[in-house]
């Protein structure tokens, strides 16, 4: 594997593993509280929610930055239908489950990139796909707990920045490392050994 994407991936697997075993019913998923700045705190206050905004972030970074749209997409299509009301059973167990199961379509998806066994426009879209329907899952619980109120327009407006914010931020820093390990390696083999 190549060095510069152990620590992401590291630090991702981690992340997802850490949420998975910390979490119980997610402490985030109940009534949510109005106003810009509650939606805005609502992805951080559970480990699932960020553990899926920085997985969905790592996957923007490592296959394509064009997924966040699918994730985008994804959460806005969660987001209403759980504000008509679809509830699925054990959906608390099943986002969390998604946070997993994109983690792990990441790490195959860049290990079939990188072997040529599958052509990168089929891995796009169905990369999408999957990013799409892995937050989608999860944006279902925040349709079903967010506000009904006069505030809830601000609360979504919150909640969607700071989502922004943390995705496109954790794929903007993992491709900066990326290539900044690429850079110090390339360096690091030009030198000659001076004897």
């Amino acid at each position: 594997m190549n060095r510069s994407l152990r620590f992401p991936l590291a630090t991702g697997a981690a992340t997802a593993v850490l949420a998975l075993a910390l979490q119980g019913p997610a402490q985030a998923h109940n009534a949510a509280s109005t106003g810009a700045l509650a939606g805005a705190m609502h992805p951080l206050l559970g480990l699932d929610h960020l553990a899926m905004l920085l997985t969905v972030g790592a996957t923007g970074a490592l296959l394509s930055p064009a997924l966040l749209l699918w994730a985008l997409g994804g959460g806005v299509l969660g987001a209403l239908l759980g504000a008509a009301g679809l509830e699925l059973p054990g959906l608390e167990l099943l986002a969390a489950a998604a946070v997993l199961a994109l983690g792990l379509w990441t790490l195959l998806a860049r290990r079939l990139a990188g072997e040529g066994q599958v052509g990168l426009q089929t891995l796009q879209r169905t990369s999408g796909a999957v990013v799409a329907a892995a937050v989608m899952v999860h944006a279902l619980l925040h349709g079903l707990e967010a506000p009904r109120d006069a505030g809830s327009l601000a609360w979504w407006a919150g909640a969607l920045l700071a989502s922004i914010a943390i995705s496109g931020g954790t794929t903007l820093l993992l491709r900066r490392l990326s290539v900044a390990a690429s850079l110090t390696a390339s360096l690091q083999g030009n030198r000659s050994p001076s004897r």
